[in-house]
């Protein structure tokens, strides 16, 4: 097996996987080191949505990039298709999140108010929909919807088929996926890296840190810093039915096989093994209130997953000074982002160097007690 590479990427998940699959894309020799699909692994548990609005409230530079995520998702899912022949199922219907009763209505005009008011990129929308506009186009929503927020820019995958149709493109741009390598440890000498691994020691010249919540274990080792504080939620999976919810509600989406995606909860409790009953039935019962027809739908499957989230829950994208060639890349959106870090993220690291016009409010930095080596 080859031990020398161009890049190591830590990590086999969107994230990494969207990486590695953007660096062989561009001709890199890549090696994508994963513990594998035992592993608690955020990309088999997301709600795949490909989601703007409402993203960077107090962070313009989320916003932004949220929103060139959006744009260059039509891209990444033509090109996987044409090197596969995966249809991602990727749709850009604009999406909605729905208010229950007037507190609600009003904490998200409240929200449209101020993200409107921090600053957005030139055409990006999000507004206020009454009852009655939404009514018009989904008739089935229930009595107690007052209306919603909306973005144009908006949209949904079917988000293993994109891991499965990116994993299978690394593979035909001759990238080394190696499952049950989990890094242990990373050193740097002589302008090298070197990984040791369960499966034996990996060289590179550069090195990702595209482990998720793992990031904060490894990033130390070559003078980054990965802040993370991950969160879990829960997912409701209906029973197949015609088609009905053209348009992601944020919360709810019907996916292109006809099941319906129920999901929003936010827990300290870590464990992903079980699902607690109490916050399923919060979900379905707030699923049911939304579009009725749902409580006359079976639930055929549920489960817990584990966020990868930073402790602001916005990026970070950081390089080594101590370690010129290391980057770390830590993220909760990854669906979202996955066009991003195909295209731009991978770019960057193939010249050695994140573009600070792009990602410079995505630094660590930020955070008060991050290094003043970083």
């Amino acid at each position: 097996m080859r031990t020398d590479y161009d890049v190591a990427v830590v990590g086999g998940g969107l994230l990494g996987a969207a990486i590695a699959w953007g660096l062989g894309r561009l001709g890199q020799k890549v090696c994508v080191l994963d513990e594998g699909d035992i592993t608690i692994r955020a990309s088999r548990a997301n709600f795949a949505l490909v989601w703007v609005q409402g993203k960077g409230l107090g962070m313009p530079a989320y916003a932004g990039w949220s929103f060139g995520a959006s744009h260059l998702w039509p891209q990444l899912a033509q090109e996987l298709k044409d090197q596969t022949g995966h249809d991602v199922c990727y749709q850009r219907p604009g999406g909605f999140l729905i208010a229950l009763g007037e507190r609600e209505l009003g904490v998200r005009s409240d929200i449209c108010r101020r993200m409107m008011a921090q600053g957005v990129p030139d055409g990006y929308r999000m507004e206020m929909v009454s009852r009655e506009e939404l009514a018009r186009l989904v008739p089935e929503i229930g009595p107690e919807v007052s209306g919603a927020s909306y973005n144009p820019a908006d949209g949904h995958v079917n988000s293993l088929r994109a891991y499965r149709a990116l994993h299978e493109g690394m593979r035909l741009f001759g990238v080394d996926y190696r499952p049950g390598a989990t890094v242990e440890r990373v050193d740097y000498r002589g302008g090298e890296f070197s990984l040791t691994t369960a499966t034996g020691p990996v060289t590179a010249g550069k090195v990702v840190l595209a482990a998720g919540n793992g990031n904060q274990r490894l990033a130390p080792q070559v003078g980054l810093f990965a802040p993370m504080a991950p969160t879990r939620g829960q997912i409701l999976v209906s029973e197949r039915t015609e088609p009905f919810l053209h348009y992601p509600f944020g919360t709810i989406r019907q996916t292109d096989e006809g099941t319906v995606m129920m999901g929003d909860s936010k827990e300290d409790f870590l464990d992903d093994r079980v699902a607690r009953l109490p916050v399923s039935a919060v979900i379905a019962d707030r699923a049911r209130r939304t579009l009725p027809r749902l409580g006359r739908l079976n639930v055929v499957r549920s489960w817990s997953g584990i966020r990868v989230m930073t402790r602001d829950g916005y990026p970070v994208y950081d390089q080594s000074l101590s370690c010129p060639g290391a980057f770390v890349t830590c993220c909760h959106s990854g669906v979202t982002l996955a066009s991003q870090h195909a295209f731009q993220i991978a770019a960057m690291i193939r010249d050695g160097a994140l573009d600070p016009g792009r990602v410079a409010p995505f630094s660590a930095r930020r955070f008060d007690d991050a290094p003043a080596t970083l």
